[in-house]
């Protein structure tokens, strides 16, 4: 119970990482506002840490909205008097496709929710943060945009990933005197429902001919990871157990961008 008293504020929390994020963080007793778009998703979550004993609330918002996302951070205080710990989440893949094939609303709403979503997210929260006398945040980017350059079409996605890294070890010098670490964790494949989202067009003209070696994931013989490998890592920085660490990138592949 580490993070016994503390408030997390988790974006994407009905499902995949998001949700095993805000589940353990819970087992930590933190008190969790777990955020998303989906109603019936995010009351599942709250239900599973109420069942375990833990303190939660379900909060309907879209990250890339302003009134939304002001008013989520705004519950979250009234109901737990405070914020210590952000997982900014939320994202999706959005659309890969060549370029010159991509859309600009494509490209838009990529940007919107990914990255605007993470702005807004931080820009409501670290007030609270700095109140609190410090915290935690974890920015979820991936090996894609930060060590990994060949997944097909996924240039807007690469984009954000790429940036929110940037934004996470910028964020790290700035809060810092406010006691607040900033830190960027970069997933690779990871057994979620999120490819089922991604919608891909013409990208073999994109594609970069490469053969891989078999199993491109060496840790598990190609084998992608769960979801709550990559929510003990975000416990573990939101937890004291890291606080020398900020503005890292912490990669969560098996190995697998190592390959790429």
């Amino acid at each position: 119970m580490e993070l016994q008293g503390s408030v997390a504020f988790v974006t994407g929390a009905g499902s995949g990482i998001g949700r095993a994020s805000a589940i353990k963080l819970a087992q930590e007793g933190a008190a969790v506002a777990a955020i998303g778009r989906t109603e019936s998703e995010l009351l599942q979550t709250v239900s599973e840490i109420e069942r375990a004993g833990g303190r939660g609330i379900a909060l309907v918002a879209d990250v890339a909205l302003e009134n939304g996302m002001r008013e989520a951070v705004a519950r979250t205080v009234e109901a737990f008097g405070r914020i210590d710990i952000v997982v900014a989440n939320a994202g999706i893949n959005g659309v890969w496709a060549p370029i010159d094939d991509l859309r600009p609303d494509e490209w838009d709403k990529t940007i919107a929710i990914n990255l605007r979503g993470t702005y807004l997210t931080l820009h409501y929260a670290v007030p609270h943060l700095k109140a609190a006398g410090g915290g935690s945040i974890i920015i979820m980017s991936s090996i894609n945009g930060t060590r990994t350059f060949t997944t097909a079409g996924a240039s807007a996605y690469a984009a954000t990933k790429a940036a929110q890294l940037a934004l996470a070890q910028q964020l790290a010098l700035e809060l810092g005197k406010h006691r607040i670490r900033v830190n960027a964790v970069c997933p690779g494949q990871i057994d979620t429902a999120i490819p089922d989202n991604t919608f891909k067009r013409n990208v073999d003209e994109a594609r970069v001919p490469v053969v891989w070696p078999d199993g491109d994931i060496p840790i598990t013989r190609g084998k992608p990871g769960q979801s709550e490998d990559v929510a003990d890592v975000v416990v573990f920085l939101a937890s004291p157990r890291s606080r020398h660490i900020t503005g890292t990138p912490i990669w969560i592949d098996g190995g697998q961008s190592l390959l790429r």
